[in-house]
């Protein structure tokens, strides 16, 4: 990899380092751009985090970025990746399916063009398992995701092409979006910090453009501060520091950058003590036989002791079995599919549970999907009741170690889709609720024969509404606690 002026191997700076770098003029964009481009050329074949490098674009950007940007863009020269469910002017978007194969947008979504406006430079397109809709990122228009940990295992999904590049040191962080866990269980499985904001809190993917409210736009960043800094530069903020912000009643309050917060591990007013939940309960528990697995468990414990010699306080919670949830979350999910226009044609290329959750959502009628949305709007109140006693509530991330490619039954799609939820009890009832949620790396697993280096485990943390500053404050402070960000995976 390149050494710019001395610095060594770039990729061993943290993502806010690196801005301090730039802000110096110790590295340029376009050098810092190169010394990536690099290490993805040499890395991506194994990995496979990159489903499209634009080696020559990100170049051209990077060299505008340094000619034509104002330095107090909040993400000023800093590379990235674009999921490839979003739409980038003059570039492929397959969204991990062969019936997209050719496809070339001539207009970029919203967060492409509100991470362009913050300074970023797009190195490519990371891969993402069909139409974002599995929680593992393996596809028949690619090499899956690898783990970096272990390439045998997959990287998760749907972000997957995401984590497993911010992993291996190919990106310095990767926005994501996350429909039922989708930047948590990958950042989860690589070993990183990913957070899924509050819906409506990111105006580029909040959540508020579809009936059911599930997918939002988050960071995935080997730190904490990394994913607060990504987090601020997805949201366009005024000349006053407050935040632009599309909805005036979802708009949160305050200037103070997310950063703040990640850096100092407290909040404005100096609170850095909290009120913890600690839950092992799902709401998949009254549809699926769910068990926690020992390493999920080891993580738990660890969390909560750092957390209590910490000096917050921690008390056990539970979930009230709910057997409303699973038809709902199913049939919501199943009609998002259906929703995704297909020719006969483009359907047939498309994979089994593609099709599988396409058919079945379109048979749902719209008084089945209708009651079905009520009850998710239900759950949400009733959730949010349940822990308004709580600053935050502390669960497993994932209730496995990271699963092996190949792992998910492909001729049964109700037991492939059973499985998805037995990997990732925890997560999609955070989507439901509209609450934000952390996920940030505790443990490592003993190394064994089976994982020679150790498999990475997390913990989440969910807010209250508009609890995005506690997320990270305590993240930052289990981050330090127990100096998880020296690790590195065998592929680093």
């Amino acid at each position: 990899m390149s050494d710019a002026a001395g610095l060594g191997d770039l990729h061993e700076y943290t993502a806010l380092e690196q801005w301090h770098l730039l802000q110096r003029g110790d590295v340029s964009p376009t050098e810092l751009t190169q010394a990536y481009l690099e290490r993805i050329e040499a890395l991506n074949p194994r990995v496979g985090a990159f489903a499209t490098v634009t080696g020559d674009a990100a170049l051209e950007r990077a060299r505008v970025v340094e000619t034509s940007m104002p330095k107090s863009a909040p993400l000023w020269g800093l590379p990235l990746g674009d999921k490839d469910l979003w739409n980038r002017q003059g570039v492929p978007t397959a969204y991990g399916s062969r019936a997209r194969a050719g496809y070339v947008p001539d207009a970029s979504d919203e967060i492409v063009r509100q991470l362009d406006a913050a300074g970023a430079v797009s190195l490519g397109k990371t891969a993402v398992p069909e139409f974002g809709m599995p929680a593992y990122t393996e596809t028949r228009v690619g090499p899956p995701a690898r783990n970096p940990w272990q390439l045998d295992l997959n990287a998760g999904g749907s972000s997957g092409g995401a984590a497993a590049a911010v992993a291996a040191g190919m990106l310095p962080f990767a926005p994501g979006s996350d429909g039922g866990g989708s930047i948590r269980i990958p950042a989860a499985a690589c070993g990183l910090v990913g957070l899924k904001p509050g819906r409506g809190l990111v105006p580029a993917g909040s959540g508020l453009g579809s009936p059911d409210g599930l997918v939002v736009n988050g960071p995935i960043a080997r730190t904490v501060a990394d994913a607060a800094l990504l987090l601020d530069g997805m949201i366009a903020r005024k000349p006053d520091g407050t935040i632009d912000h599309h909805y005036s009643v979802r708009a949160p309050g305050g200037g103070e950058p997310f950063l703040a917060a990640a850096v100092r591990g407290e909040l404005g007013d100096g609170t850095k003590r909290f009120q913890l939940g600690v839950m092992t309960s799902s709401a998949w528990d009254a549809e699926y036989e769910i068990a926690t697995s020992a390493e999920a468990s080891a993580a738990l414990e660890v969390a909560v002791a750092a957390l209590g010699e910490l000096g917050h306080g921690v008390d056990a919670t539970s979930l009230d079995p709910d057997p409303s949830y699973a038809p709902a979350f199913i049939a919501a999910w199943q009609g998002g599919a259906a929703s995704i226009p297909f020719g006969d044609d483009e359907l047939a290329l498309t994979e089994p549970l593609t099709q599988w959750l396409i058919a079945e959502g379109r048979t749902l009628t719209a008084g089945r999907l209708t009651s079905a949305l009520v009850a998710l709007r239900e759950f949400e109140r009733r959730f949010i009741a349940r822990f308004a006693a709580f600053d935050a509530v502390l669960t497993p991330t994932l209730a496995m170690t990271p699963r092996p490619n190949g792992w998910w039954d492909q001729a049964d799609m109700p037991h492939n889709f059973e499985q998805q939820c037995q990997y990732t009890p925890f997560t999609s009832m955070v989507n439901v609720s509209g609450l934000p949620a952390i996920t940030v790396p505790v443990f490592q697993t003993e190394a064994s024969e089976d994982a020679p280096a150790g498999l990475p485990m997390g913990v989440q943390l969910i807010g209250r509404p508009g609890g995005e500053v506690t997320l990270l404050a305590l993240a930052a402070q289990l981050e330090r606690k127990l100096r998880w960000r020296s690790r590195r995976p065998p592929v680093w």
